[in-house]
């Protein structure tokens, strides 16, 4: 049996990555996962029972028993749940529980592949995987991108402000323990600063394509889920 097509996406927030992986899986056709969804989830759970993020032992709780209706609960898209997950994904424990989630979700994918987005994929949770994206932008250029998805949502904030939140973001992404943000050494670097969705999607398939057609090249026996 040939290994499943995986197709792993990581990047900073705010980078375009979510929205390059939705509309990648769309069109090949294949699964997706928002990793980034599951530890969001675990921050909401904590802030629905008025727990501070920061408490490991709770988050860990909230990580073994996630309730995984809550990922398609629309708070999980804001700022606070967003904050929420970057300080309970620093916790080991909290990523060793959903792990297994995630290398399942990849494992299962069925006949075409799986996409999955969040920022440990390429180098913990799918080293194997078929293709590797590195979705990153200037903190100024992700900062404006979602000061303007906040305005669109009616959400009060400032576009310093929230280039503030990504650089902390990124600074306790990047220097936390366990899986540090960082893209795996074979991971192709997609510098989204100066594209716009068009553009970072044409690109991310030429390399996709390219990658896929190189792999069929020496297993002739996977295929991209596409005729």
């Amino acid at each position: 049996m040939s290994k499943p097509l995986i197709i792993a996406i990581d990047g900073p927030a705010a980078s375009g990555k979510g929205t390059l992986a939705r509309r990648l899986a769309a069109y090949l056709g294949f699964a997706h996962l928002d990793t980034g969804g599951l530890y969001r989830a675990v921050g909401l759970m904590l802030m629905e029972e008025g727990t501070a993020p920061s408490d490991a032992e709770a988050a860990i709780r909230a990580a073994r028993n996630l309730d995984l209706r809550l990922l398609e609960d629309p708070r999980l898209r804001g700022p606070s749940a967003g904050e929420a997950a970057s300080q309970v994904a620093a916790v080991p424990e909290v990523r060793a529980a959903l792990l297994d989630f995630q290398r399942q979700f990849a494992a299962r994918s069925g006949a075409n592949g799986a996409i999955l987005d969040g920022r440990d994929i390429g180098t913990v949770i799918c080293p194997d995987a078929t293709v590797k994206l590195y979705v990153t932008a200037s903190p100024e250029a992700r900062a404006r991108r979602r000061f303007l998805e906040l305005r669109q949502r009616g959400e009060i904030s400032s576009e310093e402000e929230v280039l503030a939140e990504i650089k902390a973001r990124d600074r306790r992404d990047e220097t936390r323990e366990a899986a540090p943000l960082r893209p795996a050494a074979d991971a192709y670097l997609l510098d989204t600063t100066n594209l716009d969705i068009d553009g970072a999607f044409n690109l991310a398939l030429k390399v996709i394509s390219g990658r896929i057609a190189a792999d069929n090249a020496q297993n002739p026996e996977v295929s991209s889920g596409r005729d």
